[in-house]
C-alpha cells in the first residue's frame, strides 16, 4: 500500500501542468596560475564548491579564454609567462564585453605597492597566496552578489 501511496505522488508529481523552472547553471570561475598544481588544487576545491572551473596557466591564454567565455569571475595570480596579471586585468577591463567580469588577484605579493598596483590595474579584490580556501569562496560569492543584477521593480 505505501508504494503505491509513494508511486501515486511521484506520478502526480511528474506530471504537474506546472514545468519546473531551468535550474541556473552554477557560476563560473577562470583560474589562472602557472603552477599546474595550483590550479589542480584549486579547481578541484571550487567544483566541489559547486563552481563550474575554467583555467589558464599563462596570460595570452587567460585573456583569450576571458573573451571566449565570459566567466562570472576571475582569479588570476599576478606574475604569468607571456603577459602579466596585471596588464590581462587592463586590457579585460578595457573592452566593454569584459570590463564587468569581477576579477581576484591571487598572489605571493604581500607588498603594499604590488597590493595597489592590483588594485589600480583593475582587480576588485586581493587574495595573498596561501590563502585560506573559504576566505576565496567567501570573496567569490560576496563578488557574485555584487554583480547580480537587481530585482526588477514591481509594477502597479
Amino acid at each position: 500500500m505505501a508504494h503505491e501511496l509513494n508511486h501515486l505522488r511521484w506520478s502526480q508529481m511528474s506530471s504537474s501542468p506546472h514545468p519546473i523552472p531551468d535550474v541556473p547553471p552554477s557560476p563560473s570561475l577562470l583560474i589562472v596560475d602557472d603552477y599546474p598544481d595550483a590550479l589542480d588544487v584549486w579547481g578541484v576545491y571550487l567544483r566541489a564548491e559547486g563552481f563550474t572551473v575554467l583555467t589558464a596557466a599563462d596570460g595570452q591564454s587567460a585573456f583569450a579564454e576571458a573573451v571566449r567565455e565570459k566567466p562570472d569571475v576571475i582569479i588570476m595570480d599576478l606574475e604569468l609567462p607571456g603577459k602579466s596579471g596585471y596588464e590581462v586585468a587592463r586590457d579585460l577591463k578595457a573592452r566593454p564585453d569584459t570590463c564587468d567580469i569581477p576579477l581576484i588577484a591571487a598572489t605571493g605579493y604581500s607588498h603594499v605597492k604590488q597590493l595597489d598596483l592590483a588594485r589600480a590595474s583593475g582587480f576588485d579584490a586581493v587574495m595573498v597566496k596561501p590563502c585560506d580556501p573559504q576566505s576565496l569562496v567567501a570573496e567569490i560569492r560576496r563578488l557574485l552578489r555584487k554583480t547580480d543584477p537587481a530585482p526588477a521593480a514591481a509594477t502597479e
